[in-house]
């Protein structure tokens, strides 16, 4: 009698679905705002309005984060969204993942910032020296620890001038993305994207 009473409770947590990794999530959160950019402008305008100043308090984040610009990039980032087209999904490359992961594994410890390696390497070198080809681009957060957040931060892209982590995000041209995330001596939490045109980054 015991073994049929068991027997559901196995059969549902066998079927229960096993909830996506950090790195999955964000794949499928770049894919929502590339399929719909005015839908997540709608989004950026509710975030808006946790700002007091340069500092942001989000339900999430109720001590609020101190940005560089304020509301300033979050405007920017919605009149960009209004204006762009839709563009086609990425597909997850285990190659590209490995790059990200190179970079996550040496930083993280470190506690370094930037796109390129201690030695000088910069994404393409590290894809090369796995194999692959240098036609990619890369985008790193530090900080976010969920998917949202991380999508957010690329988009909002916050004091960097020329917004290349945003204009990364929407690049038609590339079809393919592989992310690795992992502690950081400073930050907590650090979260690198390489992109590619082909899986393994070559033309």
């Amino acid at each position: 009698m015991l073994t049929l009473l068991l027997l559901p409770v196995l059969t549902a947590l066998a079927a229960a679905p096993v909830p996506p990794t950090l790195e999955q999530a964000i794949l499928a959160e770049l894919n929502v705002v590339r399929a719909d950019p005015r839908r997540y402008a709608a989004a950026l305008r509710g975030y808006r309005r946790y700002f007091k100043g340069r500092i942001v308090y989000t339900p999430t984040r109720p001590g609020g984060i101190r940005t560089a610009e304020g509301v300033k990039a979050v405007d920017e980032a919605i009149a960009f969204l209004e204006r762009q087209p839709v563009t086609p999904p990425l597909s997850a490359a285990p190659l590209l993942a490995r790059a990200a992961g190179v970079h996550v594994a040496e930083q993280g410890p470190r506690g370094d910032t930037g796109h390129r390696s201690r030695d000088g390497a910069d994404p393409r070198d590290r894809m090369q020296r796995l194999g692959g080809g240098n036609y990619v681009a890369e985008t790193i957060t530090y900080g976010p620890d969920t998917a949202a957040e991380v999508v957010r931060q690329l988009i909002v892209d916050d004091a960097v001038p020329t917004r290349g982590h945003r204009r990364t995000v929407f690049a038609a041209e590339m079809r393919f993305a592989g992310a690795q995330c992992g502690p950081h001596k400073v930050y907590g939490t650090m979260c690198v994207v390489e992109y590619g045109r082909t899986e393994t980054g070559r033309y």
